[in-house]
């Protein structure tokens, strides 16, 4: 008789993890699981869900589209939903950023934007310039490239001799300076290890890869604007892409619709995912400007990259129905209200003694907690996310981080549970 298929389920430790809870429904920000217990999801079942559970539009429009085109192949051929999203996203995205190139998921997305720099300078007459810089404390995804470009850590160290080298640089960690600043006194000299790089090397990079203002995995780390302006300024000025990577920050989490938007910077690559379709099926994008893609024509300078379900009729339909909801909905005003909770409970903690530091952007709060050892698998982590569990709060702490990221639809009720649910855990919860 064979053994039963076990699901593997990821970043767990079967000596360290309790069993996995059973979700059989949602609606809203609540998971129903299968013991009758109600989940309130406060961080969007990993950042993808924008309007809640089962939003009964994009349901609709995932319904209908699966009764007349399941899924077709998108090499040579096209279809409604996907033409419908482009425009769409047409409205919404840089105007400089006219070619989109689709994929399925954050990690494909990045990888066809690392991929696109370095092919772009070859088919250029530069193949030289094929290296890229990264930032410290970086996550850009799980699959070998996007592995490469993330910082060393325990996602990574198993596969080292899978990953390419990249250039690492300072990124904005303000509780944490690399250069030894207090914010007040900055001019942003964080920015000075890049400069200093793309000085002597720029010959030979290819592109910059950045999580703008909001680095996630990597402990939700916010950047002042100047920041990304800076680091656009200085690929400008020494002939290096831009990558952004707005997987997680773009579709309003950081306020606007895309980062980007808040510090005014068009990057020459954007990456797109999570939240494109409202957090329901999974698709990914990659935009670029006319000059990068002229340089994909003609014989032998094709980009030769593609994925089974790239552009999936249904999972566009969604993110057709995802982006009516934005322009039918105030849904910038619900950002605007968590925003203004996030400021306003945050404060409320920044002096606790337990508490080293209070971010906030757009949906986004995060309190980073002392710990005699700071960082992912910092060993609050599983306390803290047991602890929650407990309380009926879906919180996934990253290490010692613990951060706040709702669907939009959460009310200043539910929002307010999640955070008197947070001090008791700081009451409660031991170092």
């Amino acid at each position: 008789m064979n053994p039963a298929l076990q699901i593997w389920h990821p970043f767990t430790q079967s000596h360290v993890d309790p069993a996995p809870l059973r979700a059989v429904s949602a609606k809203g920000v609540y998971l129903q699981t299968e013991d009758g217990r109600q989940i309130l999801d406060a961080i969007s079942s990993w950042w993808v869900n924008l309007h809640g559970h089962c939003h009964p539009r994009i349901m609709a429009a995932i319904a209908a589209q699966a009764d007349v085109l399941d899924q077709v192949l998108l090499a040579g051929f096209s279809h409604p939903p996907i033409e419908k999203l482009t425009a769409k996203l047409r409205g919404i995205v840089p105007q400089a950023l006219s070619h989109i190139f689709y994929s399925d998921n954050g990690s494909t997305a990045v990888e066809v934007a690392l991929k696109l720099a370095v092919q772009y300078w070859r088919n250029c007459g530069h193949p030289e310039k094929c290296g890229i810089v990264a930032l410290e404390h970086a996550y850009h995804g799980d699959t070998a490239g996007a592995m490469s470009v993330s910082a060393d850590s325990g996602f990574t160290d198993a596969f080292a001799n899978m990953r390419f080298p990249v250039e690492r640089v300072h990124a904005a960690y303000c509780l944490r300076c690399p250069v030894g600043k207090v914010r007040a006194e900055c001019r942003i000299d964080c920015l000075q290890s890049l400069e200093r790089l793309l000085k002597e090397k720029s010959r030979h990079l290819a592109a910059v890869i950045v999580e703008p203002l909001l680095q996630g995995a990597g402990g939700m780390i916010v950047h002042p604007a100047e920041f990304l302006e800076g680091v656009r300024a200085l690929c400008s000025e020494y002939n290096v892409l831009l990558i952004a990577d707005e997987v997680l920050t773009g579709f309003g989490r950081c306020g606007k619709m895309f980062a980007c938007d808040v510090a005014g910077v068009t990057p020459d690559f954007m990456c797109l995912s999570k939240g494109i379709t409202g957090g329901v099926l999974p698709l990914g994008a990659t935009l670029c400007g006319d000059e990068i893609y002229r340089q994909f024509s003609g014989e032998g300078r094709a980009f030769f990259h593609g994925h089974s379900y790239t552009g999936n009729p249904l999972a566009c339909a969604a993110a057709v129905a995802n982006l009516e909801i934005f322009e039918t909905e105030d849904v910038f005003a619900r950002i605007q209200s968590i925003a203004r909770q996030h400021e306003q409970r945050l404060e409320r903690l920044r002096e606790h003694p337990r508490v080293a530091d209070t971010r906030h952007i757009g949906s986004i709060g995060a309190l980073e907690l002392k710990a005699n050892d700071p960082g992912y698998f910092s060993s609050l982590k599983p306390r803290l996310y047991r602890f929650f569990l407990e309380q009926g709060v879906l919180l996934r702490p990253l290490g010692n981080v613990i951060y706040v990221l709702p669907p939009y639809v959460i009310t200043a009720e539910e929002l307010d549970r999640v955070y008197d649910v947070i001090e008791r855990a700081l009451a409660e919860v031991p170092d």
